[in-house]
């Protein structure tokens, strides 16, 4: 792994935990269309595919651009009150920066989002590059965001990490071509993402660091 360039992240579930601001967001949008609040279990397991997919199981596809107004302006307050970062996830992204590695960003959350949780949570200025699902045809699992990413890097697939927590991301790293990390404990559970044959797993962010000193890290589950 000494021979990796560019660390790329996902957000949501891996390095920051925003799940109570998008609870918080989507129960708003369900009280004031008069529909039944959901539990945050539920709305956890349906993060990840980007608001409007968050949106639309529980919408009526006429109420669905008032329902995403009404989350979008709820949830730019809601992210500032209710975000938080995972242990460890600051001190990771400075050492990685210390050693020289490139970071990205590849989420599913629109732009204006993610740059608002960057901002806040003073993420900004560790990454290189940020590309989000609303700036290009398909979202993940589609590899076309990590592709982009690599293109504008201009790095040989070896030479790059995904790191994420969801199937999804594993899906998407897979048809990227490139190795992929997943950190339990976000949107997928462990069948789940086990059954998508990551490069490797680890229980918590800050493992990273180890894995990417070790020359062949084993596949599995720590």
């Amino acid at each position: 792994m000494r021979d990796i360039k560019l660390v790329i992240f996902d957000l949501d579930g891996t390095l920051v935990n925003a799940y109570a601001a998008i609870n918080n967001s989507f129960n708003y949008v369900m009280r004031e269309l008069g529909l039944k609040p959901q539990s945050a279990d539920t709305i956890r397991r349906a993060v990840g595919w980007g608001d409007a997919n968050l949106l639309r199981p529980y919408v009526r596809e006429r109420n669905l651009k008032r329902a995403l107004g009404l989350y979008r302006n709820h949830h730019k307050h809601s992210l500032l009150e209710y975000s938080r970062l995972y242990p460890y996830a600051r001190h990771l992204l400075r050492h990685l920066k210390a050693e020289g590695y490139k970071l990205a960003v590849a989420s599913n959350r629109p732009t204006e989002f993610s740059l608002i949780l960057l901002r806040h949570l003073r993420l900004i200025d560790f990454f290189d590059y940020v590309l989000c699902a609303d700036k290009l045809k398909y979202g993940k699992p589609h590899p076309q965001i990590l592709n982009k990413i690599i293109r504008w890097f201009a790095f040989k697939k070896s030479e790059v990490l995904y790191v994420g927590d969801m199937a999804i991301d594993a899906q998407a790293g897979r048809r990227a071509g490139v190795k992929t990390v997943i950190v339990t404990g976000g949107s997928s559970s462990n069948f789940e993402i086990k059954r998508e044959r990551p490069f490797r797993v680890i229980s918590s962010i800050d493992r990273l660091m180890k894995l990417l000193k070790r020359r062949s890290p084993s596949l599995g589950f720590p």
